[in-house]
């Protein structure tokens, strides 16, 4: 009787929500006209987020673009493909350097950030899926500067930094090893830093799966709060271009509460150093990959990377 309070409770929240983020929908500046800052695309073999047991599947994606930019047609900067097992909680992170060399559907073999240029977040969405095999049900395009804005709304975040490191530019100070917290701005840095790292474009995925870690732990901390979660999803809808309906959104930030810091596990899909026309690139493990996306399908759980 008790989980069926909780889940009726549950549902009238989402239901009650839903009609309050439609009023708000009426206020929110027009996307045409309005700064996007965030893109949430659900691709066609979606069928939406579900409370049942299944795993909704999200491509993370920090977008290069410039001020000015259509940040939904330049490349992308951070590539997560993240899992969410809906019903046990259990969460996964497949990391994407942005460099690997891959083939991408109609166009030809280029890095796989140059989905994103070439076709938007639906073709990024495919390639990433090409490659891990698993099909994202949502592409999720944000800007660094909303980004940044986001992680300050939510207090800040803490993560688990194995080395210390440095940049020049972004961080001249560095980053001291072992649990540190981060606003805004070193979340950013934190994630984006790649030439100090010794496995260079490898450990900055890591080090932005320990960001994505990072924040859910604070949005999880904070879930019960009320208002919380309401507050959050109608600040995102302000910047926000999505088809999206409010409830769906609202489900899908209560997806990410709901994840067991401890059931999460994350993995980097590996690669070789190659060059291809004189530029760098990365030759990407496409085994490697699969293995983990054959191991995450259905529960968002992979026991080794």
């Amino acid at each position: 009787m008790i989980g069926m309070g909780r889940r009726w409770r549950r549902a009238a929240r989402v239901a009650t929500v839903g009609a309050v983020l439609a009023v708000a929908g009426l206020v929110v500046p027009d996307s045409t006209v309005a700064p996007t800052d965030v893109t949430l695309v659900k691709l066609e073999h979606a069928s939406g987020v579900d409370v049942d047991p299944d795993v909704v599947w999200i491509l993370a994606v920090g977008s290069d673009a410039r001020p000015g930019e259509d940040m939904n047609r330049t490349r992308g900067d951070a590539l997560q493909l993240v899992g969410m097992n809906t019903r046990t909680g259990a969460a996964t992170t497949i990391g994407i350097p942005r460099d690997s060399w891959v083939p991408i559907p109609g166009v030809g073999s280029n890095r796989v950030n140059a989905a994103l240029y070439y076709g938007g977040p639906e073709l990024l969405g495919r390639t990433v899926g090409d490659l891990v095999g698993v099909q994202p049900d949502y592409v999720f395009v944000t800007r660094f500067p909303f980004f940044e804005d986001m992680v300050d709304d939510i207090g800040g975040i803490h993560v688990q930094n194995p080395r210390y490191f440095y940049d020049e530019n972004l961080k001249p100070k560095g980053f001291a090893a072992g649990r540190i917290r981060l606003d805004g701005y070193g979340a950013m840095a934190f994630s984006r830093i790649r030439k100090s790292l010794p496995g260079g474009d490898f450990d900055r995925s890591a080090n932005q799966q320990r960001t994505l870690r990072g924040i859910q732990e604070a949005v999880a901390a904070r879930a019960d709060q009320p208002g919380f979660i309401e507050r959050g999803v109608l600040s995102v809808l302000q910047h926000m271009h999505t088809d999206l309906p409010p409830a769906e959104l609202f489900r899908l930030a209560q997806a990410v509460a709901q994840v067991d810091p401890a059931r999460i596990t994350n993995c980097v899909v590996q690669g070789s150093i190659g060059n291809v026309g004189g530029a760098s690139v990365v030759l990407p493990y496409v085994e490697q990959a699969r293995r983990y996306g054959d191991a995450a399908r259905d529960d968002a759980t992979i026991e080794r990377c």
